[in-house]
């Protein structure tokens, strides 16, 4: 009985600790934005999304050392699914999203292609170092034409205060050590309560785990989207769901060969399915409406009732 009043207390205290740091990140990352004078949305792409990405790198690399490549690409994998569905989802509640040309045929077209190329080294069951080594050239690829296009992305920012480089640079070390500390006290106090009602370790896995690891991308994107900063809450979203699969699980498969068997058609049809929704949306009039978000929330709910029902997806290919 105390164990299950502790887990919830520590579970209140890490989301409490999470909406503060994703309040002190957002503002240190638009100050940044002002001060470089660059896109909000290019610092979301970047700065911000590898920020937010570090619980899934934490995860993934750990799991990568012990041999439990299940647990590593099911952790990118769910998060992705997280990001793409249930955060712009939520995000577009609050705010519609707007998205830029570039954006849209350039990062979600990415995001589209690492997905299909994840899906694609995937199917002979294992994730090897020289398949790695393609995913870390690709981010390395990506990073370069993002740099290239940093100064000529010159959108109109929210109104807000632009910092010294000193308390910007505090802002983003606070925000940043808040989300990951409350995320994984969040994440361990969820998963206890969570196996001591009787889930499955693979269900916890591919939920609470992968949602835990992506509270900083959650935070920061709907506190991003109320403060009117659109350009950051997508381009948070995006840049993470690049950062997970060509980065993390690009250096994480060069330590160690990441085995395979657990993830199933389910799951990957989630996963590409998720970042074409998230293109088609952004294609119609280059925004995410309150509408379009409450689609991608019941897509992913659809989603988890599948999981929990252990519902299965053939695919011949």
């Amino acid at each position: 009985m105390w164990t299950f009043i502790l887990d919830v207390v520590l579970l209140l205290l890490g989301i409490a600790i999470v909406l503060w740091g994703a309040d002190k990140f957002t503002d240190g990352a638009s100050s940044m934005a002002r001060r470089w004078n660059v896109s909000e949305m290019v610092i979301g792409l970047t700065v911000v999304s590898l920020g937010t990405s570090m619980p899934e790198f934490v995860v993934s690399f750990f799991s990568a050392l012990e041999g439990s490549g299940d647990m590593s690409v099911g952790n990118v994998v769910g998060s992705n699914i997280f990001n793409s569905l249930l955060i712009v989802g939520m995000s577009a509640l609050f705010i519609s999203l707007t998205l830029t040309k570039k954006l849209i045929s350039r990062d979600i077209l990415f995001v589209i292609f690492s997905s299909v190329i994840l899906v694609a080294l995937s199917r002979d069951g294992e994730v090897g170092r020289w398949e790695g080594l393609v995913l870390l050239m690709c981010f390395g690829m990506y990073m370069y034409y993002s740099y290239l296009s940093a100064k000529q992305d010159k959108e109109e920012s929210c109104e807000a205060e632009t910092y010294g480089w000193g308390k910007t640079i505090l802002y983003l070390v606070l925000g940043i050590g808040c989300l990951v500390g409350g995320g994984n006290l969040l994440v361990s106090s969820a998963t206890s309560l969570a196996m001591s009602c009787g889930m499955s370790e693979r269900v916890v896995g591919l939920t609470i785990l992968a949602a835990g690891t992506s509270l900083p991308e959650l935070a920061t994107s709907v506190v991003a989207a109320r403060k009117g900063s659109r350009g950051m809450a997508i381009g948070n979203v995006v840049g993470s769901n690049l950062f997970n699969i060509f980065f993390i699980l690009g250096a994480s498969s060069l330590i160690c060969p990441l085995a395979i068997k657990g993830i199933g058609n389910l799951d990957w049809v989630a996963l590409v399915g998720s970042s074409l929704v998230l293109f088609a949306f952004g294609r119609t009039g280059h925004k995410i409406t309150r509408t379009e978000g409450v689609v991608m929330l019941s897509l992913y709910i659809l989603y988890m009732v599948a999981l929990v029902m252990g519902w299965q997806v053939s695919l011949d290919f």
